[in-house]
């Protein structure tokens, strides 16, 4: 129930009929004051999640999910993460929602109804990794500010929608077009309705690619609110923070897009390697793209046992940006000698890519199965922590398990 609904007694009775009890001394409740119940929201059930997924942050809302709740092939809903900068959009009518495209470099303003886009364009369904340039920003040390993800703030769901390709080809684009912009519909945190939370873009060739899309569902059904009902951007294989949710505007940009979220620290590293703790100056940030190969292990879980002489099956998943993943290897001598997994070809190009392998244990201990990716361009996943960022970007050291073997 909307809080902002809550009044009289019809309110308090269906407020009693959700919590199974009845509001005990509700005839003495303050003028205009809202129960705790509804201040402090589940969000298991506001956004349909698994009780697994770990809430990092509640103002925004950030989830994410652990590497085993990550094993299937398609991501679903309930193991997705998510990762907002501002308040999630309230009361969205998708039959009036509008997308307009507009900037300096657009031959013409267009706006486009939600509807429009769908019947005007044709429609693709890609499978798309998406994963938060921070995902792993817990390992850094010295630590690095912003949400402590672990290894779970990465997704592959199917997306279906039009080209954005299409639509700015539609309104037009200037030759001296070099980037786009997003606008959303969320709000700032302040409340201050002059402030974006975030408006990011990317390169105008990435936007002409054919796997960028104006997406208006995910995995066959309307995009869950949470992750951008009615329509979203997604760049799949870039820092999922380029494929901004709610989205109402598309600037086309003859420089590269100012919005907020697109300077200072903001999903940008240092242009050359510093030393830890270090304050790099803004000139020397470049903006984070394609996103580095990495992998994870989602079965089994961390802290199996398994019994002396039995075989233990591994499988997981491996991406690389914009490249494919070129093989899987796997260690249970803490990197001291590979073994390389069987590797599945990709569903669609910026689709991770699925590996297994059959694992013999030499007698009872404790193991650690370490995985480690290669790309197509033979740049492998480090080892250790690959270098430090004062934001704690793009952490794709190998991923480890432990097993038992008793």
């Amino acid at each position: 129930m909307d809080r902002r609904q809550f009044v009289g007694k019809s309110a308090l009775g269906v407020l009693a009929g959700t919590i199974g009890l009845d509001v005990v001394f509700s005839h003495k409740l303050p003028p205009g004051y809202v129960p705790l119940y509804l201040q402090d929201p589940d969000p298991y059930k506001l956004f349909k999640k698994d009780s697994e997924m770990v809430v990092l942050n509640d103002k925004p809302w950030n989830m994410e999910a652990q590497a085993h709740l990550l094993n299937d092939k398609i991501t679903p809903n309930k193991y997705m993460f998510i990762r907002n900068n501002g308040k999630i959009p309230e009361n969205i009518d998708a039959s009036t929602w509008t997308l307009t495209i507009d900037g300096e470099s657009a031959t013409n303003k267009k706006t486009y109804s939600l509807q429009e886009l769908k019947n005007k364009f044709k429609p693709y369904t890609y499978q798309l990794t998406l994963e938060c340039g921070g995902n792993g920003r817990s390992e850094f040390d010295p630590p690095a500010k912003g949400n402590q993800w672990t290894v779970g703030a990465v997704s592959c769901a199917n997306w279906t929608g039009v080209r954005l390709r299409d639509v700015l080809q539609d309104a037009g684009v200037q030759s001296d077009a070099v980037y786009i912009g997003y606008h959303a519909a969320d709000t700032h945190l302040s409340g201050d309705p002059n402030k974006e939370p975030i408006s990011r873009g990317v390169p105008l060739a990435k936007a002409m690619q054919d796997e960028t899309l104006l997406a208006f569902q995910m995995n066959g059904k309307d995009i869950p609110l949470a992750h951008g009902f009615p329509l979203r951007l997604v760049c799949g294989g870039w820092p999922a923070s380029a494929s901004g949710k709610w989205i109402n505007g598309i600037s086309i940009r003859n420089q590269v897009h100012d919005g907020a979220k697109m300077g200072g620290s903001s999903y940008r590293v240092p242009c050359e390697s510093v030393s830890p703790g270090t304050t790099v100056d803004d000139a020397n940030m470049c903006i984070i793209e394609s996103m580095p190969v990495k992998s994870l292990i989602t079965s089994p879980k961390s802290g199996a046992l398994i019994k002396e002489d039995q075989p233990l099956n591994i499988n997981g998943h491996a991406w690389a940006g914009e490249l494919q993943v070129a093989k899987v290897e796997y260690s249970i001598d803490f990197g001291s000698s590979w073994h390389v997994c069987h590797l599945e070809a990709a569903a669609n190009r910026l689709a991770w890519q699925h590996f297994d392998a059959q694992i013999d244990f030499p007698k009872k201990g404790y193991y650690e199965i370490w995985a480690k990716a290669t790309d197509q361009n033979g740049i492998s996943q480090p080892m250790v922590l690959p270098g430090w960022n004062p934001k704690g970007y793009l952490n794709n050291a190998c991923h480890r398990i432990a097993i038992k073997v008793v």
